[in-house]
């Protein structure tokens, strides 16, 4: 089964658990032509086309703005079955006031249930997101929660490392996915 990365705004750096895996197990990251002014549709369209340059299932494993763009594709998309599973890590509320003009555009905030299994993982001191308002998103897209504590944004901020703890979410819902589709 295919890993596709789906970084949020501005990418994830170096230090982030989601490059961090790309080196240690050979996660895939979609790259996106902005990461600084993204737009929904653009990035919906790269999704798709990562999804359809390989025949594999798929994992996706979305940080931010990319749990965002999970819920948008999945709204709309027409393959929908070669995604087994999404690990949604601090999924942001694009809704708040005082979000950046250049996330803006990506409202409004998709509530269609997600047509795979996936888990959302939230931290109590996101700044980006209270915990109510991401356990209000997950269950708006049928997803598992796993509450980690006071993590921040779950980033590179965070002091998370390789994050094995993340990677044992991702291993129990890609073995989940796969029981799920025999």
């Amino acid at each position: 089964m295919r890993m596709l990365l789906l970084p949020g705004w501005q990418d994830s750096a170096a230090g982030h658990w989601q490059s961090r895996w790309e080196q240690l197990h050979g996660a895939e990251r979609v790259q996106q032509n902005d990461w600084w002014w993204p737009r929904r549709g653009d990035w919906m369209a790269r999704l798709e086309e990562a999804l359809l340059a390989d025949p594999r299932p798929a994992l996706l494993i979305a940080h931010s703005l990319g749990c965002q763009l999970v819920a948008a594709w999945a709204a709309h998309s027409q393959q929908l079955g070669r995604v087994r599973g999404a690990l949604l890590v601090a999924l942001p509320d694009i809704a708040r006031a005082d979000m950046p003009p250049q996330l803006q555009a990506w409202a409004p905030i998709p509530t269609r249930r997600l047509p795979f299994k996936s888990t959302a993982v939230l931290s109590s001191d996101d700044p980006y997101c209270t915990l109510a308002r991401g356990q209000q998103m997950a269950a708006d897209w049928g997803c598992d929660v796993h509450a980690i504590g006071a993590r921040g944004h779950i980033n590179g901020d965070s002091g998370l490392g390789d994050w094995a703890e993340g990677w044992q979410l991702l291993m129990r819902l890609g073995a989940g996915a796969v029981e799920a589709s025999t």
